[in-house]
């Protein structure tokens, strides 16, 4: 028998779906990975997709104190150089801002009361006036440059070295592990008698189960904390504690760990949890040595899923925490970070490579089970 290995079009299609998915995918990480590691200057002035070309820039700086003139015959002058040894080239130059390119490079520029500015294409420059400066900051020079690329880890060292991370990525760990945990334990024995126990009213459960699964988290924080909090009043527990934002992880994840869980186990062949209760094995046992053992692609599946967004979550760490130093998680710190503006780009793209790095390790070590967890039940 001759079979053909002509692929079909339907298969190319897929794979030229598969690979675009991937490639859109793709793109937004290279440039946020590129733009944790350019230069400052250049990175609030253009774009990731410039990194490698040079770039023009319309900067500003400041010439040397007076403190640091020097007499040369009846007038007093300040040099030094733009680009502090770095690299570029001066293309134009002003002393306005409403004018950064006024004045040719290497141009004589007259100024007010008789000085002068002389800016060098290497970036040297030079102030001249009939009278001794005043005052005890240099004057500003705008000038028009052309950089080359430029690389830096210091927006790694900003983020890493920045004051309380160390304590919020212990606090994340605080809150991302048990978080992880406890729906996993408490959604596989519900999935399990969902699946193979018998009890009246069994199917409302799994429908309610599935409507859970579209309540917005949002709607359920308000009426939840105010619940929290009277039972820790009730008991004389403080309400920032990490036993308030676990249980606030355990009932958000608790919806999705049942119904995926349940759509596994229920798909594991009857004939040997048949032949179990023949043996005398009770609801219990079966649990234990054979469902939980077949079970653990699906519960890895969660975990990676779980693990992920509590690990990226601020919201509930927010309103269950708060802002103290001493229970901020790494979301909360970084955000910090970024000062009251947001406009840090730097700290941002930095902070982003910093965080998924727990992330990425849990998901390349369970990755394996991913698939086979998510199609649990779906295929008899």
């Amino acid at each position: 028998m001759i079979t053909s290995s002509k692929r079909t079009p339907l298969t190319y299609l897929v794979h030229a779906t598969v690979l675009f998915l991937v490639i859109i995918w793709t793109i937004p990480t290279a440039g946020l990975f590129i733009s944790s590691i350019r230069d400052k200057s250049q990175l609030s002035t253009s774009g990731w997709w410039t990194a490698l070309s040079t770039s023009e820039q319309r900067l500003v700086a400041r010439a040397h104190e007076p403190k640091a003139q020097t007499q040369v015959g009846d007038r007093y002058v300040i040099s030094g150089n733009l680009f502090e040894g770095d690299a570029g080239e001066i293309t134009k130059f002003g002393s306005s801002s409403l004018r950064p390119d006024e004045f040719d490079v290497g141009v004589v520029a007259e100024l007010k009361k008789g000085q002068t500015l002389q800016v060098m294409e290497n970036g040297d420059y030079l102030f001249s006036s009939p009278s001794e400066w005043k005052g005890s900051r240099g004057q500003r020079i705008f000038y028009t440059a052309e950089t080359p690329p430029r690389f830096t880890l210091e927006n790694y060292r900003e983020v890493l070295s920045a004051e309380g991370l160390g304590q919020s990525f212990i606090n994340s760990l605080t809150v991302t592990i048990p978080a992880t945990i406890i729906p996993i334990l408490v959604a596989a024995f519900a999935a399990y008698a969902l699946a193979w126990m018998r009890f009246p009213g069994r199917a409302l459960l799994v429908a309610a189960v599935v409507g859970l699964l579209v309540v917005p988290l949002q709607m359920s924080l308000i009426p939840l904390l105010k619940s929290y909090n009277m039972i820790g009043e009730f008991f004389g527990v403080g309400s920032k504690t990490y036993v308030g934002i676990w249980l606030a992880h355990t009932g958000f994840g608790l919806p999705l760990a049942i119904y995926l869980l349940r759509n596994y186990i229920v798909g594991l062949p009857r004939e040997i949890i048949e032949s179990a209760r023949v043996d005398g094995a009770s609801d219990f046992d079966i649990f234990r040595k054979i469902v939980l053992p077949l079970s653990f692609p699906a519960l890895a599946s969660f975990a990676i899923f779980q693990f992920l967004w509590v690990w990226n979550d601020l919201l509930i760490a927010m309103v269950f925490l708060g802002n103290d130093a001493e229970h901020m998680v790494l979301t909360g710190q970084l955000r910090e970070l970024l000062g009251s503006r947001g406009g840090n780009w730097e700290i941002l793209t930095a902070s982003a490579f910093i965080t998924i790095i727990i992330p990425l390790c849990v998901f390349f070590g369970l990755q394996r089970y991913l698939v086979r967890g998510l199609l649990a039940g779906s295929v008899k």
